[in-house]
């Protein structure tokens, strides 16, 4: 089992910054991917931005140039830069990781607001 707690959401104008982070706690051993998806009002959980093993990143077409994923392998936490933000980036952001077993993992969400 892997635990994610985590913190950074707010409320913020267009335009501005926020940076999100996750920790993680357990069967860290185990953790191949971590990232971070959102889901808005009335919409699908999407993919924002993810690690793959080692440091292959991938992003969401929607967020490139905007956000940038992190990851410290030696404090087990994953962050996320998000700059230049919108109000289409509103949503409940989670993080999550995905084990060499092929499990899934969740945290509780946080809450982004982009509005003026």
């Amino acid at each position: 089992q892997v635990q994610l707690v985590e913190s950074g959401g707010g409320l913020v104008q267009p335009g501005g910054s926020l940076r999100l982070s996750c920790a993680a706690s357990g069967s860290i051993f185990s953790i191949y991917n971590m990232g971070w998806y959102r889901q808005g009002s009335g919409k699908q959980r999407e993919l924002v931005a993810r690690i793959i093993g080692v440091g292959s990143t991938n992003y969401a077409d929607s967020v490139k140039g905007r956000f940038t994923i992190s990851r410290d392998t030696a404090k087990n936490t994953v962050s996320l830069q998000m700059n230049s933000l919108k109000p289409e980036d509103t949503g409940v952001y989670y993080c999550h990781v995905g084990s060499r077993m092929g499990n899934n993992y969740w945290g509780q969400g946080t809450q982004v607001t982009v509005s003026s």
